[in-house]
């Protein structure tokens, strides 16, 4: 394990694990855990050994319950406080949506306020079935910007979003899922297990493939103006001239399971 006692990393094969490590305040996190997180992606993003990343908080009873607003009189007590606070979270959530590599919310207990905002910043996310959800801003008086509802709505809609926002109130897995807020609800105690499954499986296949889709997802959701449909072009036959498609096509005919190698 590695950086600050707030916040811990491991790897595990091909699967990287960033872990929220605040449990005494439900993994809510201060400014330096979330700059902290930066520096464990960009550990992860250099790593060519890792496929697949990982998010979760420590403890068993939260994901992340959102900003440690016991520091908010330090961090969050004036204007250019305030600036300043926004502007280092915005660019951890920005590292994690924008992280070339698949990622995972693996979320047990509370995901509320700023851990819906990084659950949402993640690719896919599962979650047990005790989890609870929500964004409390509208009771703390709390502006929220524009990438992270945009992020929001990219997920679950705009109707939905506002139902999150408007109400302030506590959602279940099954409502989560019902949104399409998360991709798959589990068992508590089965959580771990099938997490790294579906990790070692997604770090299994064509790095190159996955690194094609989620580039040109993130295109689709953007406006039309602004999306970069040659580079998406460019990926999908970076694909095709690969060795990883003679590999694929040859494992296929015998039978075997491929061996890629991201070239």
């Amino acid at each position: 394990m590695s950086e600050t006692d707030k916040m811990l990393s491991r790897k595990e094969g091909r699967v990287g694990y960033v872990i929220y490590n605040n449990p005494e305040r439900h993994n809510a996190v201060s400014l330096d855990m979330w700059e902290a997180a930066v520096r464990i992606l960009d550990d992860f993003h250099e790593d060519k050994n890792i496929g697949v990343v990982v998010v979760t908080g420590a403890g068993g009873k939260a994901f992340v319950s959102g900003a440690d607003i016991s520091k908010f009189e330090k961090e969050r007590s004036g204007e250019e406080a305030v600036a300043r606070y926004n502007a280092i979270v915005e660019k951890s959530y920005a590292a994690f949506h924008e992280f070339p590599k698949p990622t995972i919310a693996m979320i047990r207990g509370y995901c509320i306020g700023g851990g819906m905002g990084l659950a949402t910043c993640c690719d896919l996310r599962i979650c047990t079935e005790g989890s609870k959800f929500a964004v409390p801003a509208a009771k703390l008086g709390l502006g929220y910007g524009y990438p992270g509802l945009k992020r929001l709505v990219d997920i679950v809609g705009p109707s939905f979003a506002m139902e999150i926002f408007y109400t302030a109130r506590q959602f279940t897995a099954a409502d989560a899922l019902a949104m399409g807020l998360v991709n798959r609800v589990v068992p508590d105690g089965e959580l771990e297990t099938y997490v790294k499954d579906y990790a070692v499986m997604i770090s299994g296949n064509a790095p190159l493939t996955i690194k094609a889709v989620k580039a040109t997802v993130a295109e689709v959701v953007k406006e039309d103006s602004k999306r970069n449909i040659t580079r998406s072009a460019a990926l999908v036959d970076a694909c095709f001239k690969s060795s990883d498609y003679e590999e694929g096509r040859k494992a296929f005919m015998e039978k075997r399971k491929p061996v890629f190698t991201g070239t």
